[in-house]
């Protein structure tokens, strides 16, 4: 293809996804392809796709048809996930035009510039061949980045396809991840999220680990803030809460799966820890940072899981006093030990589950709220709209206060006041508060 033509990327997914797709599109951007905002009227359309659950795959069908319709002789290219698992039903889809694998992914741009393949052309092989770390982190949000400091998984839980997409456990190294965060600081970023499939698994097979990782990290100048992604919790080990509790940049926000309440299914799931170790590790953090922000992952309807089970994972997490929970309804994913499992849970039952999981989220973030209302914090703040600025505090608060945009990219020191009708807290700025005490 002819460099000049218009391409978007548009991302379906995890943080990690993200990462990627900001880094290819930066690579075509370089080659001279003409970057435009998902949306706009484009030549080429590559589409970064997740497979976590069957939603994301009818997602990945929905954008291409929704593109397809405004543009049909848009040159559509398909990757990620959901490319690797099902490469033949994508290239399927009409209008699909490329399906590109793991192995292939970063290839991308020397697959366009050998020309318009013939339709329906897939690239990519097995799985098992993909075993380089591939170092990436997102750009374009001058506030925030995600570096991908890991990659792939070993553990093969029975419900998840991530393996079978991503590959085996790999990671980058020290100092290349201090290499990559002195770039971001001279783009202006103030935030570094630090994120993979298994980040805590980083360093196996090496000499390096997690710990010596944000260590490391922490004595960068020039960065405000690092958050830590998704970490199991056997992997979230007390040296690693305690450091960021002392830590002059790590922020007070930790993002745990749990999945399950109940021991039972925890086997079954072939998960590498019980609730007692899950809700010591949530106990230290408390213990360390009784203010810190906590998200925890659910799955609902995993075969076999009766009421008594749910009402154990309800119960936990209620006890626990999480932030914000992410809830995730069972889906049936093909290749996995799972889906032999007998006693399958009824759709609607599953969905009701998640139902009252969700909405007890919105319970315990309310109260996170309220407990942090009168506190002072810090804000970093995103964006602009409509006379306000809008960002989170360090222990993940979503915060507004009346501003404009030459704030955007800034830490403002405020007072949380009152929590809006949207679930956000409503602030004043430290200086007012000083204005008005005098």
């Amino acid at each position: 293809m002819n460099p000049g033509l218009k391409f978007t990327v548009h991302t379906l997914g995890c943080k990690l996804n993200f990462a990627e797709s900001s880094w290819l599109a930066n690579q075509l951007q370089d080659a001279g392809y003409a970057s435009v905002t998902f949306g706009e009227p484009t030549d080429i359309l590559v589409l970064n796709t997740c497979s976590v659950t069957e939603n994301a795959n009818k997602k990945c069908r929905s954008v291409i048809q929704r593109a397809r319709r405004k543009n049909p002789e848009l040159f559509t290219i398909v990757m990620g996930c959901y490319a690797q698992l099902k490469p033949s039903e994508i290239s399927m889809i009409p209008g699909v035009n490329m399906v590109i694998g793991a192995s292939e992914k970063f290839n991308l741009l020397e697959h366009l510039e050998n020309g318009v393949p013939e339709m329906n052309r897939v690239f990519g092989g097995p799985i098992k061949d993909v075993k380089e770390f591939k170092p990436s982190y997102s750009s374009g949000d001058r506030t925030r980045t995600f570096l991908k400091v890991q990659d792939g998984c070993d553990y093969f839980c029975t419900f998840c396809t991530i393996p079978l997409a991503r590959g085996l456990s790999r990671s980058s190294s020290i100092d290349q991840c201090v290499e990559q965060v002195k770039e971001v600081v001279d783009k202006g970023v103030k935030e570094v999220v630090l994120t993979g499939v298994n980040i805590g698994d980083f360093g196996t097979g090496t000499s390096e680990n997690f710990l010596a990782l944000i260590e490391q990290l922490d004595e960068l100048e020039g960065i405000d803030r690092y958050r830590i992604s998704s970490i199991e919790p056997n992997l979230l080990t007390d040296d690693i809460i305690d450091f960021v509790a002392n830590s002059r940049r790590f922020m007070p926000h930790f993002h745990i799966p749990l999945q399950s309440g109940s021991d039972r299914i925890l086997k079954a799931m072939k998960r590498k820890y019980d609730k007692s170790l899950f809700k010591e590790r949530v106990d230290r953090i408390r213990s360390q940072m009784p203010m810190a922000g906590v998200g925890i992952d659910v799955i609902t309807g995993f075969p076999g899981e009766t009421e008594e089970d749910f009402q154990e994972t309800f119960d936990l997490v209620a006890q626990l006093g999480a932030s914000y929970l992410h809830v995730f309804t069972y889906s049936e994913r093909a290749n996995t030990k799972a889906i032999r499992l007998t006693d399958s849970v009824d759709m609607a039952v599953r969905r009701d589950r998640s139902r009252r999981l969700q909405e007890l989220s919105r319970k315990l973030k309310r109260n996170f709220y309220l407990t942090n209302q009168g506190q002072r914090a810090s804000v970093l703040f995103e964006k602009s709209e409509n006379g306000y600025l809008e960002g989170f505090t360090d222990n993940y608060i979503r915060t507004i206060i009346p501003g404009k945009s030459d704030l955007e990219n800034c830490i403002i020191d405020v007072k949380l006041a009152s929590l809006d009708g949207q679930d956000r807290m409503v602030a004043i700025k430290e200086e007012k508060l000083e204005t008005i005490s005098a």
